[in-house]
């Protein structure tokens, strides 16, 4: 079994990072080299801007190259109860940021000719109780009425040409989420980063910023730079030189395997849907085949900020159980893969994007990053170049989380919460 994310294990690394120390000045210092970062980065190379990129390991080290590689449209949140918040209008524009994040990788994968396997496979988000499924069923028919017609409620009959588990008993389909090879993405989109014309240094962790002039010194392992203006785009893997995101952010461990591939007979007798697939508990699971036919299974198997290969290695354990209990039927599969990463949670679980203490940025994902970042990356890059762009996000206050430095010591309380809610649910 290796201890590495199957998406960085068999995707063509990126080979273009610059030679030579950190040096230089730039209109703009990007800060993280996942999804938002080189969106950004793109973006201002292709309308002449100078721009680099500053990653503290490697391309899509991150939670770019460590997710589920799901692509799933709307808002994860229940409809109705963003609607109370946001009123009809601002929760429909919140579900179609996520489509229109999608579109925009559609898009540049079409500009960059990106071989990555995008697919609109669709989502099911599947009810893991029979007293699940009437909230489910009220999500749906929010969502179907208010934002996305291009959604259907399955009963369980109707669940047998989908997914054939006894675990689920209902699901919402919503057809325009997707899937793609995340590690072929973020290399290929680096590629059209620097063929674009931006320079993006790796093994380059910035340790410091400080005012300079108008502009930015950003101080590195390998050297410092001069930039106009900076984006940070670090999500969970912000680092101690940001304190001020680091009491907003909240890292959460999110783990995974993938086994070895299944046969099509094991196909047709468990996932003949082909989707992306999430089920409706708290401590939930999240799942879908590869491109070379293994099934990949993830979760929070254990609520903590370490994702190491012990604490990886102790989750793989967890999610193997979770998916046996699931899939009887692959029990005795073989799990190739088993790896973790890190989540950039905020307390609402809605991202926040736009500037702070002179800095620009784009994080707080919530696990659902994946659809939305490239999009959000392009945004912040025509708001730091001064064109008129919406912000979906712009509006949302932003506390510090209380008694939270960056290091969250409250995790292992918030996991008690979530497992005890979904006992009882």
């Amino acid at each position: 079994m290796r201890t590495v994310p199957y998406w960085q294990d068999s995707a063509t690394p990126f080979a273009g990072a610059a030679p030579g120390p950190v040096a230089g000045e730039y209109d703009v210092a990007v800060i993280g080299a996942g999804f938002t970062g080189l969106g950004a980065a793109r973006r201002l190379a292709m309308e002449g801007r100078s721009v680099v990129v500053l990653e503290a390991a490697s391309v899509g080290a991150g939670a770019s190259g460590r997710n589920g590689g799901h692509l799933n449209n709307g808002i994860a949140h229940s409809y109705p109860a963003a609607m109370e918040r946001f009123g009809a209008q601002g929760a429909r524009a919140l579900y179609h940021a996520f489509d229109a994040g999608i579109d925009t990788i559609a898009r540049i994968i079409a500009e960059e000719g990106i071989a990555c396997g995008f697919r609109r496979s669709g989502k099911l988000k599947l009810a893991s109780k029979p007293g699940h499924v009437a909230g489910l069923r009220r999500n749906f028919e929010a969502v179907h009425r208010e934002a996305d017609p291009d959604t259907e409620w399955l009963d369980r009959p109707a669940l047998e040409a989908e997914v054939l588990s006894d675990a689920f008993h209902g699901g919402m389909l919503q057809r325009r989420s997707a899937m793609m090879h995340m590690g072929q993405f973020v290399s290929g989109l680096a590629e059209a980063a620097t063929r674009r014309g931006a320079v993006i240094h790796e093994g380059a962790a910035v340790t410091a910023m400080a005012r300079a002039g108008a502009g930015w010194r950003v101080q590195t392992a390998r050297g410092a730079v001069r930039a106009g203006q900076a984006l940070l785009a670090t999500g969970a893997y912000t680092g101690d030189a940001f304190p001020w995101f680091r009491h907003r952010i909240v890292p959460v461990g999110s783990f995974i395997i993938a086994t070895a591939p299944l046969t099509d007979a094991q196909i047709a007798g468990s996932v003949p849907g082909d989707r992306t697939y999430v089920n409706s508990m708290n401590i939930g699971n999240y799942f879908r085949l590869t491109p070379d036919r293994r099934l990949i299974w993830g979760g929070r198997a254990r609520f903590s900020a370490r994702s190491d290969q012990r604490s990886d290695a102790r989750s793989g354990a967890v999610l193997r159980a979770g998916l046996a209990e699931v899939f009887p039927q692959l029990a005795d599969m073989g799990i190739d893969y088993c790896w973790g990463g890190l989540v950039d949670m905020t307390a609402d679980r809605f991202p926040r994007a736009g500037q702070a203490e002179g800095v620009w940025f784009s994080m707080g994902y919530s696990g659902h990053g994946a659809q939305i970042a490239t999009h959000m990356g392009e945004i912040m890059a025509d708001r730091i170049m001064g064109h008129e762009r919406a912000n979906p996000w712009q509006d949302l206050p932003w506390q510090a989380v209380p008694l939270h430095s960056g290091k969250p010591w409250f995790l292992p309380l918030v996991g008690m919460y979530y497992n005890l809610k979904d006992k009882v649910s």
